[in-house]
């Protein structure tokens, strides 16, 4: 394949995929998979995240944020890692750092019926009571992403001469997660560490991640030949990329690119940015061993076996929140 140095990332519409035209889907595949086997983030239009959910749950949200620090760390559960709840500002860094991003957030995982928390081994999820709206909107949007995601990972399976549904019983009740991020505004540049960013370059831990348009620009990702490229999706767009999982599930064959969230301009740290990805887990005892057609005398097996729980246990400690 030629090697295209894109300078945005490539737009798809998923309604080519579930649209009923084959042609239109034979290409979505394609076009899915040069981008991935290349810089490893699209835009998606059409997918199943409505535009009120979506101002709906960044309003909720930063509803949240703004609450006092001593009323959210009261939903701040260390003893699950950060993997629901608040998590507070500063407590998480890149891999291969010790300085804390600029960051705050909050986990959403599976809401199941207590039985089938205790079946999968997943904790209950944390809600605040001083914004009632926060369970059911959250709730809302993890479903319309969980079934966005399950469509670009059928298409993944597809261009991967996989069983259209290989992914289907590895990610039902997956350990996937709905991140709200508050890029807190820094009222004193000189106050934090020299080297504190929003967020340091990282690739994320898990198959895929779906992200809704943030509030404000500063998204970046690293282009093959070493230049950043700012990400930029129109309002009506997801960004959907790869995660270090299906990186090593394909053996490198798709791209589990690096970025970043670099800070804005001095005069204007004192902002603030929101996000919200929802990165999508398998179910824990998913193997991440390479697949066959994805390993040769070209590409040999890069990485040893490993099942999705034990990578994301190892990943959560290089990251600083599991000690």
């Amino acid at each position: 394949m030629n090697e295209i140095l894109y300078d945005q990332i490539p737009s798809l519409d998923l309604a080519d995929y579930y649209g009923g035209d084959e042609n239109k889907k034979k290409k979505f595949v394609a076009d899915l998979g040069a981008a991935y086997n290349n810089i490893g983030f699209v835009a998606i239009k059409n997918h199943f995240l409505t535009d009120a959910m979506q101002q709906d749950l960044y309003k909720t949200i930063k509803n949240f944020f703004a609450l006092p620090d001593e009323v959210k760390k009261k939903y701040e559960r260390p003893d699950l890692a950060g993997q629901r709840g608040y998590t507070g500002k500063g407590k998480e860094h890149a891999k291969g750092r010790n300085t804390g991003d600029l960051k705050e957030f909050y986990h959403v995982g599976q809401d199941l019926a207590e039985a089938e928390l205790k079946s999968e081994d997943y904790p209950a999820n944390v809600w605040p009571q001083e914004i009632p709206d926060f369970k059911n909107i959250s709730t809302d949007v993890y479903r319309a992403l969980e079934k966005t995601g399950t469509y670009m990972l059928r298409a993944i399976a597809l261009y991967l001469n996989l069983p259209e549904n290989y992914f289907d019983d590895k990610i039902k009740h997956g350990n996937s997660i709905l991140r709200p991020i508050h890029y807190y505004p820094i009222e004193n540049p000189d106050a934090v560490p020299e080297d504190a960013v929003r967020a340091a370059e990282h690739g994320d831990i898990n198959l895929i991640t779906l992200l809704m348009g943030a509030s404000a620009d500063g998204l970046q990702v690293l282009r093959r030949d070493g230049k950043w490229i700012p990400i930029t999706a129109l309002p009506d767009q997801l960004v959907v990329n790869v995660g270090d999982m299906l990186e090593r599930l394909t053996n490198k064959k798709l791209k589990s690119t690096i970025h970043r969230v670099v800070n804005p301009p001095r005069a204007l740290m004192n902002t603030p940015r929101y996000s919200i990805p929802f990165f999508m887990h398998p179910r824990s005892e998913m193997s991440l061993a390479a697949l066959k057609d994805c390993v040769n005398s070209e590409n040999p097996k890069q990485w040893e076996d490993i099942t999705a729980g034990e990578f994301l246990d190892q990943r959560l400690r290089e990251i600083g929140l599991k000690k």
